[in-house]
């Protein structure tokens, strides 16, 4: 009854209505807009009156947690409870920090860190707070080794460099691609899937009062900082995303690539890299049954997604669905993130590094004035479920129904993404001597 249940919607939601929806949207554009806009009203209610009578009988059964003194210590601490990972409160060389994760695919695929202390392999280097972000796509094998690799990369670079720079989180950020590619050769012919997974990877480092952020993909950091006069924070976006919605993104491609005319193409109103549609697994566990389901390939940038970057990847034994019909000579996507350095000032008063999943339901700005707002204590939670209510809205459903949705079958990845949350306050009046700090979200 589950999987009928979640094939039919998935029908309603992905397939079938995309063609009465772009029928509606003609006769808006033909000039009578009243009616088209009254059609696609009422076929929508009609969607969601079917979704309510197949599948909200499935959900009664599934709570995502979230509850008080509930769940169950973390392997790498934290809280795991039900679709939920959490840290409501903790320390870090500079100030506060707290953090959350809920799970929307059917295996979690974003991964998260936060490790605060030193920040090289040698005694005596340099102190800070270092976090990660990695949002994974097609299965979560490349924003796991992330999680494993990476900020090990950063304290061998930043021993041999005798300080942190942008240079060392560049270097950090290839390395850790060089090393998962070295992982999806020895494992290419016992498990070619290794060569579709990849991973968005946001990271944040504040070491002697400067801050770094580095990112490839559509991840975002936002910097709350007090404007004077209005007693309010200005939401002040310190990252460069890497999404082909973004014109500048485009044209980078289009630069990057004179000779390929379709580098970038616009489908069903949305923007992709070379038009494609990259197959996402799910599994229910229950009954060991696989599905796919799909997403828009829109980030340039990432580490993993080999069989983008390594045409001698783009081929059997790989699934005919990842394999491009046309042969490319050069990486359509790069490992290599924009970084930006810039010195922490007092007004700046604290950091948000999230997943798009955040990104998608509140602005940079209603972020932040939720923090403002709100006690410290919890906060990475608070953003969370500030999202899933946007999310239920738009779906015109309560926020107490999609509590109720499970991740089996893929039916709550319909609603919103896995999303991932790291609030960072500041106290510029902290020394650097703190207490060494380590979380990990790793599922």
């Amino acid at each position: 009854m589950f999987l009928e249940a979640s094939a039919i919607y998935e029908k309603l939601l992905i397939g079938d209505l995309r063609y009465p929806i772009s029928a509606c949207n003609f006769v808006v554009n033909s000039g009578d807009g009243d009616v088209g806009f009254e059609i696609e009203r009422r076929f929508r209610r009609m969607v969601r009156i079917t979704l309510k009578k197949i599948v909200y009988p499935c959900w009664k059964p599934f709570m995502e947690g979230d509850s008080q003194n509930s769940g169950r210590k973390g392997d790498f601490g934290g809280i795991v409870d039900g679709l939920w990972w959490y840290e409501d409160s903790g320390k870090h060389v500079n100030g506060d920090f707290s953090m959350a994760m809920i799970q929307a695919n059917s295996v979690l695929e974003d991964q998260c860190q936060l490790e605060s202390g030193s920040l090289s392999s040698i005694e005596h280097g340099p102190q800070g707070t270092f976090v990660g972000v990695y949002d994974g796509h097609a299965g979560p094998e490349a924003s796991r080794f992330i999680n494993n690799h990476l900020f090990n990369n950063i304290k061998k670079f930043t021993s041999e460099n005798e300080g942190m720079s942008d240079d060392v989180i560049r270097k950090a950020f290839l390395t850790t691609e060089e090393e998962f590619i070295s992982v999806v050769e020895s494992e290419w012919l016992s498990n070619p899937k290794m060569a579709s997974v990849g991973s968005c990877c946001l990271v944040g480092v504040i070491c002697n009062g400067v801050l770094y952020v580095a990112n490839a993909g559509d991840s975002r950091a936002v910097l709350a900082r007090e404007e004077k006069g209005i007693n309010g924070f200005k939401g002040v976006r310190v990252s460069e995303e890497h999404n082909a919605s973004y014109e500048s993104v485009r044209e980078e491609l289009r630069s990057l690539h004179p000779n390929d005319p379709n580098i970038v193409a616009l489908k069903h109103n949305v923007w992709r890299v070379r038009g494609l549609i990259q197959p996402k697994s799910t599994t229910n566990r229950d009954k060991g049954l696989f599905k796919l389901h799909s997403f828009h390939i829109q980030d340039t940038r990432s580490i993993g997604d080999v069989y983008l970057k390594k045409p001698d990847f783009n081929r059997e034994p790989l699934l005919p669905k990842f394999i491009l019909p046309e042969p490319f000579n050069q990486p359509i996507l790069k490992s290599e993130p924009s970084v930006l350095v810039q010195k922490l000032t007092p007004e700046d008063q604290f950091l948000i590094f999230a997943s798009d999943g955040l990104w998608e339901h509140l602005s940079d700005q209603e972020a932040v004035d939720i923090v403002k707002s709100s006690p410290q204590n919890g906060i990475g939670r608070k953003l969370v479920k500030a999202a899933l209510q946007k999310a239920a809205k738009k779906r015109e459903m309560r926020y107490s129904d999609l509590k109720k949705v499970g991740v089996e079958g893929g039916v709550r990845r319909h609603f919103h993404d896995d999303i991932t949350v790291i609030v960072l306050f500041l106290n510029h009046n902290l020394s650097s001597s703190a207490t060494p700090v380590s979380f990990k979200c790793s599922s």
